[in-house]
């Protein structure tokens, strides 16, 4: 079994002049975090794009476990193990957190599509969903209806419908944006348990966060990769300092000591 995971060949794409990604190369490992970062405009999003299979390359080439995933439809390699959260993720607000996670259970292709109407009463999907709720930290709000759930744990609830595909890989889009302080600490908290578990590929502006959890940091600027590597790598790479965070700007002193 190869140790990457995900891998972008060269990968580019154009909007008219506008050149969003220019030969983007970059891989993630199994089993790692890998933070893509860069200022707004910088092509992070048509990255995913390309990688969830929503936006088609206009060159390269996007491997996943091996496999030439460049022409597949997005459903296809979520069903190769490639799950995307918190943009393509849906929460039905009238369902409560263990239904929105059994309909998530039941989209693996498992279990019958008759049953959409009363998902959320089949034990053979409620066991699985209270399990991950269990895991999310999210137990005690098994019955609560998501409309009436917090910010933060319409977050988690999105990993937990996420996790419920049984991917093997998880791309997550600023899981930290919205959050509050105590949101935010328990996302973080949340994300540490599963590193390792999932290969992960985060897109963050939280530096605080990208810092914590990253194995290796891949830096985009102007649909350009300038710098990947460890954060220590990162916070010391002038190039980095200079074209994304300014001299004295994210890292700061206390980042360039710690």
């Amino acid at each position: 079994m190869s140790d990457v995971v995900l891998q972008t060949e060269a990968i580019s794409k154009s909007f008219g002049a506008l050149k969003a990604c220019d030969e983007i190369s970059l891989d993630v490992k199994r089993g790692e975090v890998h933070a893509l970062i860069g200022p707004n405009g910088a092509g992070k999003t048509t990255l995913i794009g390309q990688i969830t299979g929503e936006i088609a390359p206009d060159r390269g080439r996007i491997n996943f476990e091996g496999r030439d995933i460049t022409a597949l439809a997005t459903a296809e390699r979520a069903r190769l193990g490639l799950a995307r959260s918190f943009q393509i993720t849906s929460i039905f607000p009238s369902f409560t957190a263990e239904g929105n996670v059994a309909l998530a259970v039941q989209a693996t292709g498992r279990h019958s599509f008759r049953f959409w109407a009363r998902a959320d009463r089949l034990e053979r999907l409620r066991a699985p969903a209270r399990q991950l709720l269990r895991e999310l930290g999210l137990g005690a709000r098994s019955h609560a209806v998501a409309a009436g759930m917090a910010h933060g744990e319409h977050r988690q609830l999105e990993i937990a419908m996420a996790l419920a595909t049984e991917p093997s890989m998880l791309l997550l889009d600023e899981p930290m944006a919205g959050l509050g302080n105590e949101e935010s600490q328990a996302m973080v908290a949340l994300l540490a348990r599963l590193k390792g578990r999932y290969s992960i590929l985060l897109i963050e502006h939280d530096m605080d966060v990208v810092f914590t959890l990253a194995d290796r940091i891949s830096v985009l600027v102007q649909g350009r990769v300038i710098a990947s590597g460890t954060a220590e790598e990162i916070r010391n790479d002038p190039l980095v300092r200079v074209a994304y965070l300014g001299e004295d700007d994210e890292f700061g002193d206390e980042h360039a000591q710690g």
